[in-house]
């Protein structure tokens, strides 16, 4: 992008509360085009989890394009008794309450998506968060917790050395890192489709003429072959979009996720 637009493009990290700081920031800044937020599933998670949000996840910011998608997957430890999700499936509904499921934080994607698995499943399983994916790896590991819900790149290089068995990916379609593991639709979990993702958005009042250059910006740079290339092998499907359809992708997730976390009983915070 910097490239195409005759300028440095910056990247500033402001980590904190899911999101909402990076957020805040972008919301409050000049609508000039030269402030960007990094948007994903945090986004539309934040709406259904959180009382009070300091910007509206929709009427603040105004969406360029979507990035790219990411699979979730399925995993247990190698020396698991799990070969399938069939197997995980038919061992929870033959043993009420005692499936445990690992996963990232609270309100997280990965925490989410166990809980959408739990409930598309029809499972009596308890949903175990951890404070980051080396601990999940861990409790996989020492027999902690039966399966993990996760983010297929940070487990893959533990599933490529052979130390957690990928059981399926949450994906409408096999992931291309590995494509001899089935779907969970595949596997007979037909409603169990989750996957994380990234765009890119601007403050609500920028001018269209701008979201315009930007979103050929972004698009421009997604189909170059060396960019998309470095995309694939972090596990990253290249997603460009219109505004329209990005703004329509958020505010589909926002629903999507506020109905997961209505369901799982998870408080707002």
């Amino acid at each position: 992008m910097s490239e195409n637009l005759g300028q440095p493009v910056v990247i500033e990290n402001r980590p904190g509360a899911g999101g909402i700081v990076a957020a805040e920031l972008v919301a409050k800044s000049e609508p000039d085009g030269h402030t960007l937020l990094l948007m994903s599933n945090a986004n539309a998670v934040s709406a259904g989890l959180f009382k009070q949000l300091p910007f509206d996840p929709v009427k603040d910011f105004t969406p360029i394009s979507l990035l790219g998608t990411f699979d979730i997957a399925v995993v247990t430890s190698a020396e698991s008794r799990f070969q399938t999700l069939a197997d995980v499936l038919s061992y929870a509904r033959a043993n009420p309450g005692k499936l445990n499921i690992g996963s990232i934080n609270i309100g997280s994607t990965q925490h989410l998506s166990a809980e959408l698995f739990k409930s598309v499943a029809n499972l009596d399983a308890q949903v175990v968060p951890f404070n980051g994916t080396p601990a999940v790896i861990t409790a996989l590991r020492g027999g902690q917790v039966d399966i993990g819900v996760e983010v297929l790149s940070p487990v893959l290089p533990q599933i490529r050395g052979g130390v957690l068995r990928p059981l399926a990916v949450a994906g409408t379609q096999r992931s291309a890192a590995l494509p001899q593991v089935p779907t969970a639709r595949e596997s007979g979990l037909n409603q169990f489709v989750s996957s994380s993702w990234n765009g890119l958005g601007v403050p609500a009042k920028t001018p269209r003429d701008i979201v315009e250059r930007l979103n050929k910006e972004v698009v421009a740079a997604l189909q170059a072959p060396a960019v998309k290339q470095k995309l694939l092998e972090l596990n990253i499907e290249p997603h460009p979009s219109t505004p329209a359809q990005a703004n329509e992708w958020l505010q589909s997730e926002i629903k999507r996720w506020g109905d997961v976390i209505q369901r799982a009983g998870i408080q707002k915070q």
